[in-house]
């Protein structure tokens, strides 16, 4: 995959909803970047991940392809809270199949969206995983996982094959909290 899938796959979520977002998980920044490219400079994004290099790695990309975008990152657990201001959404992308019980961290990701916040998860669809993806949730179980989070108008919006675990699909949520 490259940038222009990384757009593609979470496009649909992100376009109109506001410029204040989260990517958890975001390892060396590739959603990052593709974040940064939709929002534009009005963009905050606040990046999340344990791995204090790839957040080095990514604040060097952003700076270099998106100087303009405001850049917050955390070496932090996303599984655990965290300091976040209300948010217009949230990026969890190929993070959340590295949980195994998921309900919770679902509960502190709705937890810091605003009222018109939104989730766009880009995941691998599957059910059985494998050592480099554990957990993976497939497109046919996400609704029913988010919906028992709290989470309202859950739905596909597109997905890209991939050589491992047969495709990669991304869905969004909104939070279902009313102002």
């Amino acid at each position: 995959m490259d940038h222009d899938d990384h757009v593609r796959l979470i496009r649909g979520g992100v376009e109109g909803a506001g410029t204040t977002w989260a990517d958890l998980g975001s390892g060396s920044g590739a959603f990052t970047l593709a974040l940064a490219d939709l929002l534009g400079p009005a963009g905050t994004i606040h990046a999340v991940d344990r791995d204090g290099a790839a957040l080095r790695a990514q604040a060097e990309a952003i700076g270099r392809r998106f100087p303009r975008t405001t850049l917050h990152q955390y070496h932090a657990d996303f599984t655990k809270p965290l300091d976040l201001p209300t948010l217009d959404g949230v990026v969890m992308a190929n993070s959340l199949h590295f949980v195994r019980d998921k309900l919770p961290v679902l509960a502190l990701v709705r937890g810091y969206l605003g009222p018109a916040g939104r989730l766009v998860l880009v995941e691998y669809d599957a059910e059985h995983g494998n050592p480099w993806v554990p957990y993976p949730i497939s497109a046919g179980r996400w609704p029913s996982l988010a919906a028992a989070a709290g989470f309202e108008d859950i739905r596909e919006l597109t997905r890209v094959p991939s050589r491992f675990l047969g495709a990669i699909y991304s869905a969004m949520a909104d939070s279902g909290a009313r102002p």
